[in-house]
């Protein structure tokens, strides 16, 4: 008699679940699709990326020069690569516009993107901060 019981609980649980399951996906409407996230090499990443690229030419470029006429690396850093010449600078440079773009590139995916656009602004004015100070001392 238990095991005719538990049969027929199980049963009427199992169909009542099935009509709720089937009940559920007929009467409801599909959710609607997530809106994409926008991409990471929009106009204004572009503009950015291509001007922190330009300061980061330019602040190795009168780095070098800064070093040819005696001055000193105040970065402690970036002193090893520029200590070693072209190739150097060339490397140090590649790595911290890498570091810079990478942590941005972070920040995207991460969907901060107020937080990009941010980080993004101030490491072009820091760098361009950088070039500056760079002249001044040249010359």
């Amino acid at each position: 008699m238990k095991y005719l019981l538990s049969v027929f609980v199980l049963t009427v649980l199992s169909a009542s679940t099935a009509g709720a399951q089937n009940f559920l996906s007929t009467n409801s409407s599909p959710l609607p699709e997530a809106p994409a996230p926008p991409p990471f090499l929009t106009i204004e990443n572009k503009v950015n990326l291509s001007i922190l690229a330009g300061f980061v030419a330019a602040d190795a470029i009168t780095t070098q020069r800064g070093l040819n006429e005696g001055l000193r690396e105040m970065n402690p850093v970036m002193r090893p690569f520029v200590t070693r010449g072209a190739a150097g600078e060339a490397a140090g440079s590649a790595l911290g516009y890498g570091a810079a773009v990478g942590f941005v590139y972070l920040l995207h995916r991460t969907h901060h993107y107020k937080a990009e656009r941010i980080t993004m602004r101030l490491m072009v004015a820091g760098e361009g901060g950088f070039v500056a100070n760079n002249i001044i001392a040249i010359r």
